[in-house]
């Protein structure tokens, strides 16, 4: 029963990236100046990845790494606060509208991510929906250019583009919680703010990681968000952004595939984090 997902791993997944290990380990051609993956790793040459870890760490792309560790923290950030409140009210409060708001939390799937973000720009420029608002609230003067490079219209993006990722995996922890435990709580005089402290948040952490895991992995590859809310700018480029920029707009695809890879060890240590916290957390269920 486990082929077909072994399977889909093997060629959607490990075949990938041996390839990508290839590129990063190859050559390029002298005269068309493309990538000649070294298929062979006995003729891998680690040159370029040394050159690149030199400047991850030391260099120019360190504060690259940096910004896109930051922009992913913030989204998460923004992700909770408002993902958190609408999986918790879907789960406990909603009752018989409850059908309704799935169905509306997952329309966002329905439409590509190119199209929102497209249908954002037009919102955020001068003279757009966004300004207009903030202009009749007398919260500005409605005529910012939010699409000038700025920080916090990529973290936005972010935020609208990847919420929906974080609450259905919430949500689907907080309903598969005994609620019985927070009666148990009130009935014991705690309040209902100590009951979420003390015995709802503690419960939706494994919930929480996984709703985390999914929506920080593609956050910190992306590269549309920034190229279409900012135009590209120097100001908010991520690391997707460099390795696009390697990869197709010159003729350096060995570092391209090199900030690939360091990005991939960057994530497998946040999932083997995730893992073991997940593990630690049913092995300290099942002694209780």
């Amino acid at each position: 029963m486990a082929a077909p997902g072994t399977l889909w791993l093997v060629a959607l997944f490990l075949v990938p990236a041996y390839a990508i290990l290839a590129v990063a380990f190859g050559g390029v051609d002298p005269i068309l100046r493309t990538a000649e993956p070294a298929w062979n790793p006995v003729d891998w040459d680690f040159g370029a990845m040394r050159n690149v870890l030199d400047r991850v760490f030391t260099g120019d792309l360190a504060h690259v790494f940096v910004r896109t560790g930051l922009f992913a923290l913030l989204a998460l950030a923004g992700c909770f606060a408002i993902g958190y409140p609408v999986a918790y009210y879907v789960a406990r409060v909603a009752g018989r509208t409850r059908g309704v708001l799935l169905v509306l939390l997952v329309l966002p799937f329905w439409i590509s991510y190119l199209m929102r973000m497209l249908a954002w720009v037009n919102l955020l420029q001068t003279d757009g929906l966004v300004n207009r608002v903030l202009e009749w609230l007398h919260l500005g003067s409605g005529s910012r250019n939010w699409l000038d490079g700025d920080w916090p219209t990529v973290v936005m993006g972010l935020i609208y583009g990847y919420v929906p990722f974080f609450i259905l995996p919430l949500y689907a922890a907080l309903e598969r919680l005994d609620w019985r435990l927070l009666e148990a709580s009130r009935d014991l005089g705690a309040s209902r703010f100590w009951t979420f402290v003390k015995v709802t948040l503690p419960l939706s952490v494994p919930g929480l990681m996984a709703a985390s895991v999914i929506v920080v992995l593609p956050m910190c590859g992306d590269y549309y968000t920034n190229t279409y809310l900012t135009g590209g700018s120097p100001r908010t480029e991520m690391v997707g952004n460099q390795i696009e920029f390697f990869l197709r707009g010159t003729s350096q695809p060995q570092t391209g595939a090199s900030l690939v890879i360091i990005l991939m060890v960057f994530l497998m240590v946040a999932m083997a984090y995730y893992l073991i916290t997940i593990a630690r957390s049913q092995r300290d269920g099942a002694r209780a």
